[in-house]
């Protein structure tokens, strides 16, 4: 499979296969490419609505001049705790920002933070270290942190410092399931009240009451599947092997 960034011509392929609706699985099987490529691709560079090949490949080649810029050609990568490599981890997070932008954190910026805080082992940091992190403005952090705050994502406490960090718990994915239950069964209310509006056996009525009805099923058989998988989310982690103690 080949590696390696991907030429003007196979962004035009990409470009031309999102214009076609083709699955990103299957422009990258065109291209003999990861679909992880293909998706990474389209998420940064505008999306499936916005996505341009020419915009992508210069958007690419500027930002590679201002990494060549920002760091001395012999310096070697951040050191990362439990021997991790920098580069498989920097590739890692760059994978799973796209994916959790396709599921539903349309905003780079804050899939960006929402990663950063999955993937650091105390689960929690502060503004100053996501801004240091992600190299923005502590601008953009707080906006993504009010958004991922208002989905029930993250939580905020002051440490010993009086610093506000901003963390993900296991209890905090509980409490967003439960929100987004809530949400389906205000979704279920709107619709029955359109079908008496409506009028009862009207085609609209018909149709809203179906809406409901799945919604209502969806609902109920999420808050049954949290509260019966809710344990999985306190399940310790399995000490590594060997005695060295692990790296704060």
């Amino acid at each position: 499979m080949p590696g390696g960034r991907l030429t003007q011509q196979e962004r035009q392929q990409i470009a031309l296969g999102v214009a076609d609706g083709l699955a990103y699985a299957e422009i990258a099987r065109r291209l003999d490419r990861p679909t992880s490529t293909v998706t990474r691709e389209v998420m940064r560079n505008g999306g499936p609505s916005g996505y341009r090949a020419d915009q992508a490949h210069r958007a690419t080649e500027r930002r590679a001049r201002r990494r060549q810029a920002a760091a001395p050609r012999d310096a070697d990568p951040a050191a990362l705790p439990h021997g991790r490599d920098p580069e498989a981890v920097a590739e890692y997070e760059e994978q799973f920002t796209a994916v959790m932008m396709q599921s539903g954190l349309s905003n780079k910026m804050t899939a960006r933070v929402m990663v950063c805080l999955l993937t650091a082992d105390s689960g929690s940091m502060t503004a100053a270290e996501l801004v240091r992190r992600l190299q923005v403005s502590p601008a953009s952090i707080s906006k993504s942190i009010a958004f991922l705050e208002s989905q029930a994502l993250v939580r905020r406490e002051r440490d010993e410092g009086r610093r506000e960090r901003y963390i993900i718990d296991e209890n905090l994915w509980y409490q967003s399931m439960v929100a987004s239950i809530r949400s389906l069964h205000q979704q279920v209310d709107i619709a029955r009240r359109g079908a008496g509006v409506l009028g009862p056996g009207t085609p609209a009525a018909v149709r809203l009451e179906n809406v409901a009805r799945f919604f209502d099923f969806i609902a109920e058989s999420l808050a049954r599947a949290a509260e019966q998988a809710r344990d999985i989310l306190y399940v310790a982690a399995e000490a590594p092997s060997g005695g060295a103690d692990d790296e704060e």
